[in-house]
């Protein structure tokens, strides 16, 4: 009797959630669409590093992309469905067809190129298709640039995203310099296709810590994984993060990240501390040169991890110095506080502006694009620590952070901002 169960209980270990043989295996959390003008974005979104396959069949035409070691968790459920409201793609299918292996099924509208590229942080495999020109379709197993997804039409400030967006077709000319200058990359019609953030601190580096017991750490990471989700989802950019766990990233690894992913845009996000509890409020600064002491002071907790000498920072600082660089930085600080400071004064109307300010943050000297570093309240003040806590005003912080991106995107040049697609459950 005993050995007659023995059949059955293998087969029922093999079946369970999440794993198979004994292995653990990932999941594919989230199958997202978007349409462009010129192409359409499917963003297959999985909890690790995967592996997968790709393979194309004809009457009708679908694209199949199995990833492997992996099981569907598409909002709770174990299988996916969607019609999709897209001239390339019809429908949208996940399931899991053989033990491990989840499938992913694009209905395609017509005869269409495709890559398929596999990105990290987070692992996700991002296809996009566009209607067939001649040339055959390839598929790219390595990390690659994201392809560019570029504007919109001004967005909602706050509330649900709605599934459309209206696209402008006129392309028009960058806005100029708050002191009425251009910059070359205004010049240049420059767009934000890559946004590195940066959640400060990590690992040992815990930061400042509030009254409550909340660390800088942990707080400035899920701010920075809700503002990488609404970039994402909202602009259509790809998100590069620093760290996405409670993982110690030096200082200047951390814009060397975002010079490797050749990113558009760095914003690194902290909180705030002050020895006088009654002090709070929101600031963001750029990188330059400063006498200030308040500066100076946040400028020394934030640089206390690194580990360079004078002699070894001596190049680096130089790069302080790039003109073109600094008043783009200081425009998109000018948008980050823009948004940032109406968003705190909801729920403290005598709160101060504490404004934009410069000052040598050594996670900023490095980067070769536009950077910022965001203070979002002081974690010292025991009624901020106290709303910082809560998950529903973290979120909001992150609709405001997102906001000051877009705003200094839209500020450019036109761009197109990825529109998100209708979605009809079956």
């Amino acid at each position: 009797m005993k050995s007659s169960l023995i059949p059955l209980l293998a087969l029922l270990a093999a079946s369970l959630p999440g794993r198979i043989r004994g292995e653990e295996l990932l999941q594919v959390t989230a199958v997202r669409c978007w349409s462009l003008s010129e192409a359409t974005r499917v963003v297959i979104e999985v909890s690790g590093e995967f592996e997968f396959s790709a393979e194309r069949a004809h009457d009708p035409e679908r694209l199949f992309f199995d990833v492997k070691r992996a099981r569907p968790r598409i909002g709770g459920h174990r299988f996916h469905s969607e019609n999709v409201d897209d001239k390339r793609v019809k429908k949208i299918r996940a399931a899991e067809t053989q033990a491990g292996v989840t499938r992913v099924v694009l209905d395609l509208q017509g005869d269409v190129d495709y890559t398929a590229n596999q990105l990290t942080n987070p692992d996700r495999l991002v296809v996009e298709l566009r209607s067939k020109a001649g040339s055959a379709p390839q598929v790219v197993t390595q990390t690659l640039p994201a392809p560019p997804v570029l504007i919109a039409s001004p967005l909602p400030a706050t509330g649900s995203f709605p599934s459309t967006v209206p696209t402008v077709a006129d392309a028009r000319p960058a806005k100029f310099n708050g002191n009425g200058s251009e910059s070359l990359t205004r010049a240049l019609g420059l767009k934000i296709r890559r946004v590195v953030l940066d959640p400060g601190h990590g690992g040992h580096d815990e930061g400042t810590s509030g009254p409550n017991g909340l660390l800088e750490k942990d707080l400035v990471l899920d701010v920075a994984l809700r503002l990488g989700k609404l970039i994402e989802s909202r602009m259509g950019s790809e998100v590069v993060f620093t760290r996405s766990d409670d993982t110690f990233i030096p200082l200047e690894r951390r814009t060397a990240i975002a010079n490797e992913r050749k990113a558009d845009l760095f914003l690194s996000i902290h909180a705030n501390s002050s020895p006088i509890p009654r002090i709070g409020g929101v600031e963001s600064y750029y990188l330059n040169f400063t006498s200030a002491k308040d500066a100076l002071a946040v400028a020394s907790r934030e640089n206390a991890s690194s580990d360079k000498s004078v002699f070894e920072l001596r190049d680096l600082i130089q790069k302080i110095t790039l003109q073109d660089k600094a008043e783009e930085s200081r425009q998109f600080a000018g948008a980050i506080q823009a948004a940032l400071f109406p968003f705190a004064a909801r729920y403290d109307p005598g709160i101060k502006n504490r404004g934009v300010k410069k000052a040598p943050f050594v996670v900023l000297i490095g980067a070769s694009m536009p950077s910022v570093l965001a203070e979002i309240g002081f974690l010292s003040n025991s009624r901020e620590a106290a709303l910082l806590k809560k998950p529903e005003h973290r979120q909001k912080l992150a609709e405001a952070l997102y906001r000051g991106v877009s705003r200094y995107a839209q500020s450019l040049s036109h761009f197109e901002v990825a529109q998100a697609v209708d979605r009809v459950k079956n």
